[in-house]
C-alpha cells in the first residue's frame, strides 16, 4: 500500500495524499487523494516562496471568489478546474488543492486496436483531437465526436476565456496541453489555472505552448524579461491562441505552419521567423507565399490540410470573419485580434448555420450552409436533396422599423426553435434563466412541406395571411412567408427564403 502524505491549507485544514506520483508538468508533481476526487500539486521551484505563496493565494482566494461566488457562479465550475485551497506540504513546499476532472474529460475506449496506445483513462487533453492523424489515425472512432460538437467545444471555451478576461486576468499558457475536451458531448475545461497573470502584479511564469505562442512574444523572447520591448503573455496573447485553438478543432490544421522557408541553413531561426516576426496565415487571401503544398502533405492528412479542397471558409461567414481579424488584421497587431466574446458571438450564430448531412456514413455528420442555392457537405461532398428552409432574422432596434440582425436560422427535421431566437434581447449564455433554455418551438417536414410547430410562442403571427398561430397550432413555411415572433421589445421578425436542389 503507498504511503500517505499529509498537507495544510493556510487555513489550518489538514489534506492527506497518496505519495506516489501520478503526473509531473513543467512546475508540479501531482498527486491522489486517497479518494481520488481531488489531486494535491506541489510546485517544485520553491526559490521564491514568498511570492509563490501569494499568488496562489490570491487565485485559489480572492479570484476564484470573483467568478465562483457571483452569479451565475455555478455554471463556470465545470469549466475549469480551479485550485480550490491553498496547501504548505509537510516538508514546507507550497501547493495546491485541486478537484479532479470529470469522468467525461477521461478517455472512456482510447486508441484503436482494442487500446494500443495505452491511453484508456487518461485525460484527454485537446493535441488527441487537433491534428487528423491524432484524432482518425489512432483514436477509436467512439473517441471523435462530429464536427457539430467541436462548435459547441468552441463557444464552451470562448466562453470560459471570455469570463478569464472580464476579471483583468490571462492564463499564460492558453493550448490545447492545458484545455481538456470531450467531442462526444461537447464539453471543454481549462485547466492549470495557477500559472494566471494579473497585469500588473502577477507577470507569467511561462512563455506558453510551441504552436500557440503569439508572434509578438516570440519575436522578442530574446529580450531581458525587465526590458520594455519584451513581450510577455497577456489577455492579448490568449486572444491568439484561442483562435489558433478553434481553426484547429474546425480544421486540423495550423494556421501558420505553411511551407514557406525563411531559413534554409538554420533550422531553428526558420522557427523563430515562421511563427513569430514572418509569420504569414496560410489561407491568407492575398499572400500565397506560405500555403501548405498538397505534395508534402501526408495521406493521413488529407483532406483536412488541402487547403483548396476544405478552405477555412467552410466556418461559414462569421468565422471567417474573425480568422481574417485574427491571423490577417491581428496576427501582427495584438489589439485587431477578436475577443473572446467575439468568437462567443460568431459560433453561437454559426451553430443557427448548420446542416446534417444526407450521407450516413460521413464522419463530421453536420456542416455549414455555404449560402448556394445547392448546399453541399464539403468533407464528403453529399449534396443536399429537397426543399431547404432558411429563417432570416430582423427585429425592431428603434421605433417601428424592423433591421436585419446579420442571423440566419437553418431549418432541418426537428430543429429547435429557443427564445433568443425570437427576441434579440435575449443571449444564450451563462445569464440564461432555466425558464429561457427551453425550446419554444420546432420544425417538421410533412407531406412535402416544412412547418413549424408552436410549443410556447404566444404571440407567433403569420404577417402575410394576417392570423395567429395559436400555441399547440402549426405554420406552414412557404417562399416569402414572414413571421412575427414577439412584439416584446427586441422581438424578431422572420422572413422564410426557400432554396431546393432536386438533383
Amino acid at each position: 500500500m503507498n504511503n500517505l502524505a499529509a498537507a495544510k491549507t493556510t487555513d489550518g485544514l489538514v489534506v492527506e495524499y497518496v505519495e506516489e506520483i501520478i503526473a509531473s508538468g513543467g512546475m508540479k508533481d501531482v498527486y491522489f487523494t486517497p479518494d481520488k476526487k481531488y489531486v494535491v500539486a506541489i510546485f517544485r521551484d520553491q526559490s521564491s516562496r514568498d511570492a509563490l505563496l501569494e499568488r496562489v493565494e490570491m487565485i485559489s482566494g480572492r479570484y476564484r471568489e470573483n467568478i465562483f461566488e457571483k452569479e451565475a457562479g455555478d455554471y463556470w465550475e465545470p469549466l475549469f478546474r480551479w485550485p480550490l485551497k491553498t496547501l504548505i506540504s509537510h516538508d514546507d513546499k507550497v501547493g495546491i488543492l485541486v478537484p479532479l476532472y470529470q469522468d467525461h474529460f477521461f478517455f472512456s475506449y482510447g486508441s484503436i486496436n482494442g487500446d494500443f496506445l495505452n491511453i484508456k483513462g487518461r485525460e484527454k487533453e485537446g493535441k488527441w483531437f487537433a491534428s487528423p492523424a491524432n484524432r482518425y489515425k489512432y483514436l477509436d472512432k467512439r473517441e471523435h465526436g462530429d464536427w457539430s460538437s467541436y462548435l459547441k467545444i468552441s463557444i464552451v471555451l470562448s466562453r470560459a476565456v471570455r469570463r478569464l478576461h472580464a476579471a483583468g486576468l490571462a492564463h499564460s499558457d492558453l493550448s490545447y496541453k492545458n484545455v481538456l475536451i470531450d467531442p462526444v458531448n461537447g464539453n471543454a475545461c481549462i485547466i492549470d489555472i495557477d500559472g494566471l497573470v494579473v497585469p500588473g502584479k502577477y507577470p507569467p511564469d511561462v512563455v506558453g505552448t510551441p504552436d500557440f505562442i503569439a508572434p509578438e512574444v516570440i519575436t522578442t523572447s530574446h529580450l531581458e524579461r525587465d526590458d520594455p520591448g519584451r513581450k510577455l503573455p497577456s489577455i492579448y496573447t490568449d486572444r491568439h491562441a484561442l483562435s489558433v485553438l478553434i481553426y484547429m478543432y474546425l480544421l486540423l490544421r495550423h494556421p501558420l505552419r505553411g511551407d514557406k522557408v525563411h531559413d534554409v541553413d538554420d533550422p531553428q531561426k526558420d522557427e523563430e521567423l515562421s511563427m513569430g516576426e514572418k509569420a504569414i496565415f496560410v489561407e491568407h487571401p492575398h499572400d500565397s507565399s506560405n500555403r501548405i503544398k498538397i505534395e508534402y502533405v501526408k495521406k493521413s492528412e488529407l483532406p483536412w490540410k488541402d487547403t483548396n479542397n476544405l478552405p477555412y471558409t467552410i466556418t461559414g461567414p462569421y468565422l471567417k470573419e474573425l480568422f481574417d481579424k485574427a491571423f490577417i488584421d491581428g496576427l501582427h497587431n495584438p489589439a485587431k485580434r477578436p475577443t473572446a466574446d467575439e468568437w462567443e458571438q460568431a459560433l453561437i450564430k454559426t451553430v443557427d448555420l448548420i446542416q446534417p448531412c444526407w450521407n450516413p456514413g460521413c464522419d463530421q455528420k453536420w456542416y455549414v450552409f455555404d449560402n448556394t442555392k445547392k448546399p453541399a457537405c464539403p468533407f464528403c461532398k453529399t449534396p443536399y436533396r429537397g426543399k431547404l428552409p432558411m429563417l432570416n432574422l430582423y427585429s425592431c432596434h428603434t421605433g417601428q422599423k424592423f433591421l436585419s440582425d446579420n442571423h440566419r436560422l437553418m431549418v432541418y427535421t426537428e430543429q429547435s426553435l429557443f427564445r433568443w431566437h425570437i427576441n434579440r434581447r435575449i443571449i444564450p449564455n451563462e445569464r440564461l434563466s432555466m425558464e429561457n433554455r427551453k425550446r419554444v418551438g420546432y420544425f417538421i417536414f410533412h407531406n412535402n412541406s416544412w412547418l413549424l410547430v408552436n410549443e410556447n410562442i404566444p404571440e407567433l403571427y403569420d404577417c402575410i395571411n394576417k392570423k395567429a398561430v395559436p400555441v399547440g397550432k402549426t405554420l406552414l413555411l412557404e417562399e416569402g412567408s414572414q413571421l412575427l415572433f414577439s412584439r416584446e421589445p427586441g422581438g424578431r421578425l422572420a422572413f422564410v427564403q426557400m432554396i431546393e436542389n432536386r438533383t
